[in-house]
Order: structure tokens, then C-alpha cells, then sequence
């Protein structure tokens, strides 16, 4: 699913990675604490989350992970923007709970990234 896609679904603002609109994202995985993103997630996702920190960004880039989607209308601060331009990740935010946020998603075609582990023990 394009990113461009993702942010009709979501009705989300891009808050970085305007030029990346056209950028493929294959999984969606939404989680609050870093330390599950770090342990599970091993495919192209875009990360839904509403922790709004540095460690977003940093585990982003430790997992190649090229878009993040803030729920709850939250928005980072101006320096973790900086951040993730930086790190040429692609920032949004929606008002949608991480609940609906990842309903919506997966109505629309987006698997979750644990569907890549069941393809991989094939």
C-alpha cells in the first residue's frame, strides 16, 4: 500500500516525507512500547504508535522502518520532526485511536506484520 494511500485511509497530516508519498509499505504494526517493535517486527511496516519520543525515531531507524503514523491527534516536537528528516523517515498523524487507525488499515488491504512470520515458516 502506498504511503499516499495510507494517508487518505487514515485522514492524516504528513508531517515529514512529502516527496516519499509514492513509497511501497507492505505491513502495518501498531504498538506503544519499543521494546515489542524491537523484538518482533522483521518486514517493511509502517508503525502505528502514540508515543510521541525519541525512541520512535531511533527504533525506526535501528529496523530500517520508513514511516511512523502518530494516533490520537498527537504531534512530535519540532525536534524529533528534524529527526526523522534526517533519517528520511516519513512522519503522519491522525485524530484515529491506534485501534481504529489499524482497523482501518487492514479493511483496506493492509496486512499486520505477523502475517510475514506465518509466510516465513512455509
Amino acid at each position: 500500500m502506498l504511503v499516499s494511500e495510507i494517508r487518505e485511509i487514515l485522514d492524516a497530516d504528513i508531517l515529514t516525507g512529502e516527496d516519499m508519498l509514492d513509497l511501497n509499505i507492505d505491513y502495518g504494526y501498531g504498538c506503544d512500547l519499543m521494546s515489542d517493535v524491537l523484538a518482533f517486527v522483521r518486514n517493511d511496516i509502517i508503525l502505528l504508535s502514540g508515543l510521541v519520543h525519541p525512541q520512535v525515531i531511533r527504533t525506526a531507524e535501528m529496523l530500517d522502518i520508513n514511516a511512523i503514523a502518530f494516533v490520537r491527534g498527537k504531534r512530535p516536537s519540532s525536534e524529533l520532526i528534524r529527526m526523522a528528516e534526517m533519517k528520511n523517515i516519513i512522519l503522519l498523524t491522525t485524530k484515529h485511536t491506534l485501534f481504529t487507525a489499524c482497523g482501518l488499515l487492514y479493511k483496506n488491504g493492509l496486512e499486520g506484520e505477523e502475517i510475514a512470520h506465518d509466510e516465513d515458516s512455509l
